[in-house]
């Protein structure tokens, strides 16, 4: 492919596509902890960009080096996804019940959960790489760079209305946030699977 508006639009649509499971996860962590600041938000959602762009990287590197590893392992990617996003929405759904039942302060997203929910939301990315294999490396990092800035704006969006609704919902914020998380590991396991 060619420098083109079709490049940057093709880029564009793969970055909104690939965010929509980001998406989600921002719009529960935006629930669970509905007074976070605007620092952290940016944050959350930068950490979201950079796995977005990571990931088609690793693959695009995986086709330009050992692709025949990278296919034996792009089989246990629906898996993988599902285990952190079960584990992070499990932890969160349990903490929102037990919050709920004494009436504490819900948790706030730490940096643990959040590297967990970037590398589970963006692990079906490595694919992309397969995709953009075609590209020279220019190509391929502007690509990655357009794909993490996009992913940046809908996850600052997701943030925005978990924060909003997550004041309205008050208590069953957290447990709602975990079951979102859950239902998103299955419905990328599933759909990796099937």
């Amino acid at each position: 492919m060619e420098w083109s508006l079709l490049f940057f639009a093709n880029s564009t649509f793969l970055g909104a596509g690939l965010a929509m499971d980001a998406f989600s996860v921002s719009l529960a962590n935006g629930l669970n902890e509905p007074d976070m600041k605007k620092k952290k938000m940016s944050q959350i959602a930068g950490v979201f960009a950079f796995f977005q762009a990571l990931m088609p990287m690793i693959g695009w590197l995986s086709v330009h080096t050992a692709v025949r590893y990278f296919k034996a392992f792009e089989k246990f990617i629906p898996w993988i996804a599902l285990a952190l996003l079960l584990l992070i929405g499990g932890e969160m759904a349990a903490e929102g019940l037990k919050n709920e039942a004494a009436g504490a302060e819900k948790p706030k997203v730490g940096l643990r959960a959040l590297l967990i929910q970037g590398v589970a939301t963006s692990i079906d990315a490595l694919s992309v790489g397969f995709m953009i294999a075609g590209y020279d490396l220019k190509m391929a990092v502007s690509c990655s760079l357009i794909i993490a800035a996009v992913t940046f704006v809908i996850c600052a969006a997701g943030l925005v209305i978990g924060k909003k609704f997550g004041t309205r919902l008050s208590g069953k914020a957290t447990l709602l946030g975990g079951i979102i998380l859950i239902v998103i590991g299955l419905e990328i396991f599933l759909t990796g699977v099937l």
